[in-house]
């Protein structure tokens, strides 16, 4: 374990934060932005408790703890960490989900031919190779792990072109105003389809270093997220990737470069512990994931994960104090998501199954909240009968509440024009996990555990504080600006949706 001298930064679950007591032009030379997947506001309060000595604790005592912190609804990963690096809802940034449907898009090899109206996915299955580490490519190089091929695609001026990842979100993004302004920027993460963080310029991310998270173990037939130790190495490669940048040197380590003004990474160990039910390969005997009781007590094998994001976050610190950067860098550690349920007694496997037959069903993404798109052709007759098809399923599916069309129209934009809004959103009872495996939780809905995610700031020039005002994670995206000395204006979502910067905090 390390001991965490340097003031992090920890926006764990949503929101990210920039943290300084005098308002100055610049407060900090360097933002350290890491998100902890699944880390809920109360994973972090208790692991603070049961640890005293932690790294985690010694975080909080030098920072502000946000406990009522909130993540996107959906709280999907890719919704959820558009969020907090454009300060944008999916109202705006047109980000619904990592799997989802677009009305105006062709399918790969159509050559724009037929009618439009396609499942999106920009996660492996855009990879060259998915059953790799790299993805058949070169890490720190993501257009060389990107298959074109299997990219959609869309008509522009009459050209039928391939939509990259980074084509697919509608506003720009903290990245790219770094760059502009001569800032070196960098991030790792869990696909290359996270090459989106270019945003609509192409160009934001300097360096970005992805690894296939659903690669297999080497020697078997098993993906990364199906053991315990082989999520950890994954996370711990990455963070070798920005001990690296934090030396001066490029994510490979084989070039020198700048230290990135704005950089980070996230980190899965969590978020499998919470999901995976007992030990995969390489794994010790008799772990088990998930939670012992509803206050959220860790089982063994969460508890491995936990530990592990401990002693990452104190390498990443002793990195930075031992290249004198501890008092130039903001660390910022948010959460994309949380994840449901924190209570073992209210688990309740579901099949999903009955959403396909729909009436005029063109597809949905389920994994404990569902989102439903309709055939654009078919939407005008068949939505009356879709939306009856759903009230009258509402027991079998674990429906909680469904989101009508007309009530997506006000929330976020209107499925009869917009080519992304889903029909129908649905929130589950809490619980409630469509699942046809093995898995014990799940992300992406609407309930406490799924959006509650931790948050907390920590810089030597911060005094110690809880501060429980409700914020959003879309909130980062300014306060990280804002630490850096930029006009959060530059944003298109900031200005959209006259997102705030954090609370609490001043520069």
């Amino acid at each position: 374990m390390y001991k965490f001298t340097a003031r992090f930064v920890i926006a764990t679950s949503l929101t990210c934060l920039a943290a300084a007591t005098s308002a100055n032009a610049k407060p900090y030379e360097h933002v350290l932005l890491i998100s902890v997947d699944g880390l809920h506001a109360v994973d972090l309060a208790n692991y603070v408790s049961a640890h005293p000595q932690s790294e985690m604790a010694a975080l909080q005592k030098s920072g502000l703890f946000y406990p009522n912190a909130v993540t996107t609804n959906p709280s999907d990963s890719f919704p959820g960490l558009v969020a907090q690096v454009t300060g944008g809802t999916p109202a705006v940034t047109g980000v619904y989900y990592d799997d989802s449907f677009d009305r105006s898009y062709f399918s790969a090899g159509s050559k724009c031919q037929g009618k439009p109206g396609i499942e999106v996915s920009f996660a492996e299955s855009i990879d060259i190779d998915d059953t790799r580490l790299d993805a058949g490519g070169t890490p720190g190089k993501p257009m060389t792990q990107i298959d074109p091929a299997k990219l959609p695609r869309m008509l522009v001026s009459g050209e039928c072109k391939p939509v990259f990842p980074h084509d697919f979100v509608r506003v720009n993004n903290i990245f790219e105003i770094v760059h502009q302004h001569g800032g070196r920027t960098a991030w790792s993460d869990k696909h290359p389809a996270y090459e989106w963080l270019n945003g609509p310029s192409g160009a934001g991310v300097d360096d970005l270093y992805a690894l296939e998270q659903d690669s297999l173990i080497p020697g078997s037939k098993i993906k990364t997220t199906g053991s315990f130790k082989a999520e950890r190495d994954f996370d711990e490669a990455r963070v070798k990737a920005v001990i690296n940048e934090i030396k001066g040197l490029d994510s490979t380590g084989a070039n020198k470069q700048p230290v990135p003004a704005l950089f980070g990474l996230n980190l899965q160990a969590v978020s499998v512990g919470q999901k995976l039910p007992k030990a995969g390969p390489g794994d010790e005997a008799g772990l088990i994931g998930g939670y012992a009781d509803a206050n959220g007590t860790p089982k063994n094998g969460l508890g491995v994960q936990l530990d592990y994001v401990d002693h990452a976050l104190g390498e990443l610190v002793g990195a930075l104090r031992d290249n004198k950067l501890e008092e130039t860098t903001l660390v910022v550690i948010a959460s994309k998501h949380g994840q449901s349920p924190i209570d073992p007694s209210t688990f309740q496997p579901t099949d999903e199954d009955p959403y396909t037959k729909i009436p005029g069903y063109a597809f949905h993404i389920a994994d404990d909240a569902s989102l439903i798109w309709l055939k654009p052709e078919e939407r005008a007759k068949s939505l009356a009968a879709a939306t009856e098809y759903l009230r009258d399923q509402r027991k079998a599916l674990g429906i909680g509440q469904l989101m009508t069309s007309n009530q997506v129209a006000l929330a976020y934009q209107n499925p009869a024009t917009d080519a992304r809004a889903p029909d129908f959103i649905v929130t589950v009872n809490p619980g409630v996990v469509y699942t046809g495996g093995k898995k014990i939780a799940e992300h992406g809905g609407s309930n406490a555990n799924d959006r509650n995610v931790a948050l907390l700031l920590s810089n030597p020039s911060i005094s110690a504080r809880t501060v429980t005002a409700l914020v959003q994670t879309t909130q980062v995206a300014p306060t990280i600006l804002q630490a850096l000395g930029y006009d959060p204006k530059e944003l298109q979502s900031v200005e959209k949706e006259a997102t705030q910067a954090l609370p609490g905090i001043s520069f």
